[in-house]
């Protein structure tokens, strides 16, 4: 009896352990998605910054990579676009969903 009571306090000091381990798992997860989400806030004002004289192009980040889209007046206006959001401190890719008017 005294076996199976000290078996039974293991398994339950046990099972607390990985809940406590799981939970501080679930919690560092969620900080980081919180860091990437700051990151990329961060990234996006800095990039519409860059780009405030185009106010027909729209900006998105998502970790890192920037996405432009809208219609810029020829293909020097997105090039130079492109070129200005490649610049931002952070970026680490530009995706262009730029368009050229009249075309």
């Amino acid at each position: 009896m005294k076996d199976s009571k000290l078996i039974a306090g293991l398994f339950a000091a046990a099972a607390f352990a990985l809940a406590s381990l799981s939970a501080h798992a679930q919690q560092e997860g969620a900080m980081a998605g919180a860091a990437v989400a700051t990151a990329d806030s961060s990234l996006l004002a800095k990039v519409k910054a860059a780009l405030a004289d185009q106010k027909e192009i729209t900006v998105s980040a998502n970790q890192g990579v920037v996405v432009l889209s809208g219609t810029v007046p020829n293909s020097d206006a997105g090039t130079k676009a492109i070129q200005t959001a490649s610049a931002v401190a952070g970026v680490k890719e530009v995706k262009s969903e730029l368009t050229v008017a009249g075309k």
